[in-house]
């Protein structure tokens, strides 16, 4: 049964299980080591608003530094639905060593097979592209359901980037797997954001 099972390792919107789409066997909150979340530019043309560029959240090596999220436990059969989700990533494998399970799960026997999705190397646009405001509602509250207060500002912490326009669509979500949140949440996003130097694109 375990060589049918792949894992893959979520640091974005992949956290938030609500924007799952395939019937995924298990899921575990994880740190993966060896790499920093960053934001980086799509390298397509036709992914704008208002004639800016969308950006898209990678990762890259950094030794020393560990990043939390979600570890996904799926069927190999659903590989290419996750890869077609995935079109702006490449699936790199990764190394059981570098993952660390939290909680109670320390015995819990993972597939041979364990990727992360690393964004396609691209030329940075200038200006910089800008966020989604309903991509990170997503992220943030991803992290907010799986690891609290402390699992958000970790996020924040260990991407870097930040310091861009965000479209402010949260009651018109351009994000395609956009979730909803209370009024107190948003409003706690986007201070949060605020202090991270994200200013509004208008």
């Amino acid at each position: 049964m375990s060589g049918e099972l792949v894992g893959y390792f979520g640091y974005g919107s992949l956290v938030n299980r609500q924007t799952l789409r395939t019937q995924f066997v298990a899921s575990h909150r994880a740190s993966l080591s060896g790499w920093r979340r960053h934001w980086q530019s799509r390298g397509v043309e036709h992914e704008h608003h208002n004639g800016r560029e969308l950006a898209l959240l990678s990762i890259q090596p950094a030794r020393g530094v560990a990043i939390q999220g979600m570890l996904v436990i799926d069927r190999k059969a659903h590989l290419p639905e996750v890869d077609r989700r995935e079109a702006r990533y490449e699936r790199v494998a990764v190394s059981r060593a570098d993952i660390t399970l939290h909680g109670n799960e320390d015995g819990v026997e993972l597939p041979d097979e364990l990727y992360v999705y690393v964004g396609h190397p691209s030329k940075e646009a200038v200006p910089p592209p800008v966020l989604l405001q309903s991509y990170l509602d997503a992220v943030m509250a991803g992290f907010h359901a799986e690891f609290g207060e402390a699992g958000v500002h970790h996020f924040l912490e260990t991407t870097l980037g930040f310091d861009r326009l965000i479209v402010m669509d949260r009651h018109q979500p351009i994000y395609p797997r956009s979730v909803s949140l209370s009024e107190e949440m948003g409003q706690w996003f986007d201070a949060l954001l605020a202090g991270k130097g994200v200013r509004s694109f208008t």
